[in-house]
């Protein structure tokens, strides 16, 4: 096969491509509903640009659901602690599926009370993080989501990892705009982005990684065979991936990023660990106001010559997706196509 041939891209519509992921799941063992979830959160990634958490995730699903180390067919447990709390058990499934059996009742108690709180334990996390706070900005509310991983980063000052990429979600209405969403690891570079520049044979830039022996290295291979990453900003991003921990795990009742075993379970990707989601109903404060006030930051920070918001690549990523289809190698398709049998 030629270079060209390997290359080759194809396009699919965003429909189709979510119907694919979905047998995929379905094949490998989730059920209905978790399927339709994680499918559409999957196919809402690659049609956004955000390779590193699209189809390049799905061996890795694909793997972990054949290890028994997650449960596909997991029904989350839902339960309604106090007025502005709510905590879900995902019975060691994934993260997504819970989020979606507790949307109503968290959305329910932060219009009532303003504010409301969603804490998730027992889960799996192994996607982008912010299709899951960009729909509650969609509904005009502000969202702030935090979830850890498992251990590949070094705290600043400190001889081996501990802290996991752990990162951080944030999304608000923005009057006749798109929603503000940003989404961050604490780390220096994404874990999964790490993993492609290790595929593609590409090096990183300065101050991402270390090596196995805590030496500064440019190799994602050796930052993914025994070494680690480092936190984004020294202290600062360390600082903020210790709170992550503390927010999604100690509080919510989910492991750390160092408390799991997966050495029973080879072929395991994902990290089993916790979630925490706040949620601000902006009319208790503002009124109808937040949203246009939002509409002004974003018309001073263009004003003062950035370029590009948080988030708007991704919109036009899906703008060129909905007119184009969503771009896939060739070579991934076949091999999802090959999976969904």
């Amino acid at each position: 096969m030629s270079a060209s041939a390997i290359r080759a891209v194809t396009h699919l519509p965003f429909s189709e491509l979510q119907a694919l992921l979905k047998r995929v799941f379905l094949r490998h063992g989730c059920s209905e509903t978790v399927a339709a979830v994680l499918a559409e959160n999957c196919a809402s990634a690659q049609r956004d640009g955000a390779h590193s958490h699209g189809v390049f995730r799905i061996p890795g699903y694909v793997s972990t659901l054949a290890s028994g180390w997650v449960d596909g067919q997991a029904r989350p447990q839902v339960t309604d602690v106090a007025a502005g709390v709510v905590r879900v058990d995902a019975m060691g499934g994934f993260a997504q599926p819970a989020l979606a059996a507790a949307r109503p009742l968290l959305v329910e108690k932060a219009r009532s009370a303003g504010i409301a709180v969603l804490a998730i334990h027992n889960s799996h996390h192994f996607a982008a993080l912010w299709p899951d706070v960009e729909p509650f900005a969609e509904q005009g509310l502000v969202a702030l989501s935090v979830v850890n991983s498992m251990t590949c980063v070094v705290p600043h000052g400190a001889r081996k990892p501990l802290f996991g990429t752990n990162p951080i979600a944030f999304a608000a209405p923005c009057a006749d705009a798109h929603p503000i969403v940003f989404d961050m690891a604490t780390s220096a570079m994404a874990h999964g982005d790490v993993q492609i520049a290790a595929r593609q044979g590409e090096q990183l830039p300065p101050g991402m990684g270390v090596d196995s022996q805590g030496q500064p290295t440019r190799d994602p291979r050796a930052i993914l065979e025994g070494g680690a990453l480092l936190p984004f900003g020294g202290h600062k991003g360390s600082a903020l991936s210790m709170m992550v921990e503390l927010l999604a795990a100690a509080l919510t009742g989910g492991h750390f990023s160092w408390e799991f075993d997966w050495s029973a379970h080879p072929g395991a990707k994902t990290p089993w660990t916790g979630q925490l989601i706040i949620l601000i109903d902006p009319t208790k404060a503002e009124g109808e106001r937040f949203a246009q006030r939002s509409r002004e930051l974003v018309e001073q920070m263009q004003a003062a010559g950035l370029q590009r918001m948080p988030g708007e690549r991704r919109y036009r990523a899906r703008e060129a997706a909905a007119r184009d289809g969503v771009a896939l190698d060739a070579q991934e398709l076949d091999a999802l196509r090959a999976l969904a049998l």
